[in-house]
């Protein structure tokens, strides 16, 4: 990937200049000062419908303590927001999907959950005609009318905001030119390797991470997943290979990126912290372990859930613990604030005295120090800020470009193909052998009598398609601008001892923090650290819950670094602060922010 990997698509750079406007007569203060500024400030005031608001006209002084030039501040003002539009102004063709519409006229390989079905794997014809039509016109109407299974309401009986594909933002790039690849066919090799790990997944979800090399269970996933062939060809960018005890389940951007370094889960979900004086133990309420909390393996169970019903419940543990399996990380995102994780490593970044990135302006001044910019204002402000944006663009691909259908949907397929259901959906004749043949099938079936994909939560996945993850598309937004205040080629462990900590990994009761004794302990930074914690987030509503692909979690990541690189390059203008600021990437390149270059 190149430096300017997070959008391939040249922005015109040929534009117009926009020339400051010539004052004809006296300008405004001296306007002002000759017709009674008090009269005309409270009469705009007034026109704004702001004057109650400032206490009335007796509250309207002169001039301000500090002269400056309304007049040149108002066409700057301007300026800024045109020049920021054109640098905006870029069209993207139609993007493709992977054709899986098409191959499968029974829309058998696309999303469908909520709307009505024919049978297991089978949607409704006329109800997937009224989604694409109402995705097709954008009215509101036509989306009012789509044919969902369940129109009396239930819980799973709505679609989850598919207008939000169709909404604008005015900073950064529209979400419709924001750019990742055609999803995976649900006929590929690739999505056939991407659910035997969820099916392995399911299987290990209430084994301690640092379990796995002991754990015979695992040693069967691990031969399993090397043995597909997905894995063993060059097209495989997102897996550590060969896999490992070790490895398994990790992420990956580029081979030996800070994913495969280290305890499993990310210091940033581990370490305690603070919010102000509220004090953040990085405990949770996690789901109770058992075969008794994993949901929708019964096919007419499945069935009444993707018609928009429900069945089951959670158990929750009454005790708090930190995060050390995947039933635990699923138990996190269940319900978390999409930018949760990341406002958190913002707290840790301060609780342990990480050095802010070198590029910010106040960086050696003897005379400022940041605050509403470049501070403590500004950086929990704009990670808030990256989650709405990142999910607008994310929705796009989700629900107008691929229509991905869910790894449990997939799993349907399986059931459909190896039991022989009619009416047969379509793709289920269509799916890789690779699945077909994992040695998980029999042990999934053995233990929940079906050979559909054990959910972590009753309703199963949110009622929108998988690719990209909101997730993971938050994740890769708030890490970008995370990454933008601080420096993270610092190596955390230096920081973490000068405060009296070390790198530390949970229990396997997780009731408790441990030194991690790993070899590669100092060579974790703070990089290497926030993209584990994206992986974190974005597999553990994925792969341990079930949730979505490992292919839509690493092009999500991606797409959120995309929203966010451009957004912050918009704002660059609207600091006072000359700076430039260079951050490392996920892929590992080098990007920069900066306001100091011209017009």
């Amino acid at each position: 990937m190149n430096n300017d990997a997070e959008n391939p698509y040249v922005v015109p750079e040929n534009h117009e200049p926009i020339t400051d406007k010539k004052a004809k007569g006296p300008n405004r203060r001296q306007f002002l000062g000759g017709v009674s500024g008090v009269a005309v400030a409270a009469a705009t005031l007034g026109a704004l419908g702001l004057e109650p608001l400032v206490g009335g006209k007796e509250s309207v002084a002169d001039a301000s303590v500090v002269r400056y030039p309304a007049d040149r501040r108002a066409d700057e003002s301007l300026r800024y927001r045109i020049e920021t539009a054109k640098a905006e102004d870029i069209t993207v063709p139609e993007q493709p999907d992977n054709g899986d519409s098409k191959r499968f006229t029974d829309f058998s390989g696309n999303f469908s959950k909520t709307l009505a079905h024919d049978a297991l794997g089978v949607p409704n014809l006329a109800a997937y005609q009224s989604l694409i039509l109402a995705l097709t016109t954008g009215e509101f109407s036509d989306f009012q009318n789509i044919i969902v299974g369940t129109p009396t309401g239930g819980p799973n009986s709505k679609l989850i905001s598919p207008p939000s594909a169709l909404a604008f933002d005015l900073e950064g790039l529209d979400s419709h030119a924001t750019v990742v690849p055609p999803a995976p066919s649900v006929a590929s090799a690739q999505t056939a390797a991407e659910q035997v790990e969820h099916y392995w997944a399911a299987l290990l979800r209430d084994v301690p991470f640092d379990d796995y090399p002991s754990n015979a269970l695992a040693a069967k996933a691990v031969a399993d997943m090397n043995s597909l062939s997905f894995l063993k060809s060059a097209k495989s960018i997102e897996y550590p290979f060969p896999v490992t005890s070790e490895n398994l389940f990790r992420g990956q951007i580029f081979c030996g990126d800070g994913n495969v370094m280290g305890p499993y889960i990310s210091q940033f979900m581990v370490q305690p912290t603070f919010m102000g004086v509220q004090s953040l133990s990085q405990q949770y309420k996690t789901f109770l372990p058992g075969t008794s909390n994993d949901f929708m393996t019964n096919p007419s169970v499945y069935q009444l859930i993707q018609d928009g019903g429900a069945s089951g419940s959670l158990s929750f543990d009454t005790t708090f613990r930190y995060i050390r399996c995947g039933r635990d990380l699923a138990a996190y995102t269940h319900v978390d604030a999409l930018y949760q994780a990341y406002l958190t490593a913002y707290l840790v970044l301060g609780t342990i005295g990480a050095p802010t990135n070198p590029g910010n302006p106040y960086v050696g001044s003897k005379t400022q120090k940041s605050g509403i910019t470049f501070g403590t204002s500004d950086a929990p402000g704009t990670i808030a800020e990256m989650a709405n944006r990142a999910s607008k663009a994310s929705t796009f691909h989700k629900w107008i470009v691929n229509l991905r259908l869910r790894p449990e949907e997939y799993g349907a397929l399986v059931q459909a193909r190896l039991t022989g259901t009619t009416p047969a959906p379509q793709a289920a004749a269509a799916l890789h052998r690779d699945v077909l043949n994992s040695s998980a099938l029999p042990i999934i079936n053995s233990t929940y009598g079906s050979y559909l994909l054990p959910q972590a939560f009753p309703e199963g996945c949110p009622t929108f398609p998988c690719y990209p993850t909101g997730h993971g598309a938050v994740a890769g937004a708030c890490i970008t601008a995370i990454k933008f205040f601080y420096d993270g080629t610092q190596k955390i462990r230096p920081l973490l001892t000068a405060i009296g900590r070390d790198v530390v990994v949970p229990s396997d009761d997780g009731l408790t923090l441990n030194t991690y004794t790993g070899s590669d302990a100092d060579s974790l930074d703070i990089n290497g650290e926030l993209s584990k914690l994206a992986y974190n987030i974005s597999l553990g509503h994925g792969i341990h819950a079930g949730i979505h692909f490992r292919s839509s979690s690493f092009w999500s990541i991606l797409l959120g670094e995309q929203v966010a690189l451009r957004i912050l390059r918009d704002r660059a203008k609207s600091y006072a602060e000359p700076f430039t600021i260079t951050i490392t990437k996920f892929d590992g390149t080098l990007a920069k922010i900066s306001n100091e270059q011209s017009w």
